[in-house]
């Protein structure tokens, strides 16, 4: 008897990047059918990826892990003889960890030039309709995945148990129909809309609203102290959880930011507002029932992820979108 094919697949970081590369996991389970898969992560975020139709075994390592147990772990990687490696992320730590690996690999190429030239020069060097689920293709080298049409939407499962347990967690706050889901906290604030503005997108939306982000997300705290018919779960969920809420939601509205690519990767469509970052960046909306709200001005994008302070004297990518642009993308819902 043969012994099992084996593939392995790695991206470390972080929730939306992670959540893209169920794209291409998609088509790799259609090139090798017969092929274990295997997904390495961060333990921070495997949750997300529980119940994955096209992961057989899902690895994770502490994000705390240092040079020298990094190598003892790639020494055991090396011992299980995969037969491809697919490096998604191209990271310090993805190459300390596959430095001795014999096995054939594909490493992801980053459009780092084109970047440059895009955030420093606003000169725009992407062909057409690039994100990250093509440059995730890229990678994989498959002669017929870098069409429009091969590539697979993202994808994240949810238990009928979990999607249970969010309904009976939202009746006990009285939440017994109709709700919002916003998630308005970012890894940094320059990719976060005014609380202001949720505010008064929240008193017009006239249903029960639940925030959802982590204890960091101040941005929850403050916009559910100054709105009534607002629950803050922000810190209260775990990943799942908050999956399962966003999965029983009317709308899901809210930053160019993680929980948003779940939310669309679980068949929900979103409106995501955008500020400093664009697809070029990784970030941006995938499916046709999703809407974006962003204004195109010379400025943006800036940085990749949101992190570089605006120079100008005011953030116009956000502070020029009101409530209204918002309500109108709703309707599209």
């Amino acid at each position: 008897m043969e012994p099992a094919r084996k593939i392995l697949v790695i991206r470390f970081s972080s929730i939306g990047d992670i959540v893209q590369a169920t794209s291409p996991l998609r088509t790799i389970r259609k090139k090798y059918p017969d092929y274990e898969i295997t997904f390495l992560t961060l333990d921070t975020f495997s949750s997300i990826l529980e119940f994955h139709p096209d992961i057989d075994r899902l690895v994770f390592l502490p994000r705390s892990m240092g040079i020298f147990r990094l190598l003892e772990f790639g020494a055991y990687l090396d011992r299980k003889n995969f037969d491809i490696i697919f490096d998604l992320h191209n990271s310090l730590r993805s190459k300390l960890l596959l430095l001795r690996i014999k096995s054939s690999m594909q490493r992801l190429k980053k459009p780092r030039l084109k970047r440059f030239l895009l955030f420093y020069f606003h000169f725009n060097t992407f062909e057409h309709g690039f994100n990250v689920r093509k440059m995730y293709h890229d990678c994989l080298r498959f002669n017929d995945s870098n069409s429009d049409v091969s590539i697979p939407k993202t994808k994240l499962v949810l238990s009928k148990h979990e999607i249970g347990f969010a309904k009976k967690k939202l009746l006990s706050l009285g939440i017994i129909d109709n709700y919002s889901v916003i998630i308005p906290g970012a890894a940094w604030n320059q990719k976060q809309w005014s609380k202001n503005k949720y505010g008064n997108l929240i008193r017009k939306l006239k249903i029960p609203c639940v925030l959802i982000g982590s204890e960091k997300d101040k941005i929850c705290f403050e916009i559910a102290r100054s709105n009534n018919n607002t629950y803050n779960m922000a810190g209260k969920t775990s990943l799942r959880e908050a999956m399962a809420i966003i999965y029983n939601a009317k709308y899901v509205i809210g930053s160019d930011t993680g929980l948003m690519h779940a939310a669309e990767a679980l068949g929900k469509p979103v409106t995501m507002i955008m500020g400093p970052t664009s697809t070029e960046t990784g970030g941006g909306i995938y499916l046709d029932s999703s809407t974006s709200v962003a204004k195109e001005i010379w400025c943006r994008p800036c940085s990749q992820n949101g992190s570089i302070p605006c120079y100008r004297d005011k953030q116009y990518c956000l502070e020029t979108i009101d409530v209204n642009d918002v309500l109108q993308a709703l309707v599209k819902h």
